[in-house]
């Protein structure tokens, strides 16, 4: 393990009903109380309520951004990353990561899905995209956060 830590993705949907942001927000507690580093696109959401739920557990959280401005990052955001790559941001995301979580969702986050799963990181997957091969799907924030940290190299 580097001096950083673990760094572990929380990718979904950006617009979400309560019970997936509240699933999102357990998710982000419980990578944070693994002492993980959290990234996310930085915006609303599943990525709200992971940076939040991080930050509620005295965690750190950095946000991906696709526009210009650091202020675009929702409030939970510790260390915003200004792109200017709109969806191409997503590279930088993925890239950034030992494993992904991916929760809900739509195609922002199945284009996440499948560079992962190009860059030959684990994806773990939670009420997200179905039927995709090599992405671990389980039922539960903690069998996620477990899930992951067990594929971590």
């Amino acid at each position: 393990m580097d001096f950083l830590g673990r760094r572990i993705g929380i990718i979904g949907a950006g617009l979400c009903n309560d019970e997936t942001y509240q699933i999102a927000r357990e998710v982000g507690s419980l990578v944070a109380e693994k002492g993980a580093l959290i990234y996310c696109g930085g915006l609303g959401g599943v990525m709200e309520a992971s940076c939040r739920g991080a930050r509620e557990a005295g965690g750190n959280t950095v946000g991906i951004l696709p526009g210009f401005k650091a202020s675009d990052a929702n409030r939970f955001v510790s260390i915003p990353v200004v792109t200017g790559l709109s969806h191409a941001r997503n590279v930088v995301l993925v890239r950034s990561c030992e494993a992904i979580i991916a929760i809900s969702g739509s195609h922002g986050t199945l284009s996440e899905i499948a560079l992962a799963l190009k860059m030959w990181k684990p994806v773990i997957g939670l009420n997200t995209w179905p039927n995709i091969k090599d992405v671990h799907y389980v039922h539960s924030p903690e069998q996620a956060v477990n899930k992951a940290f067990s594929l971590l190299p």
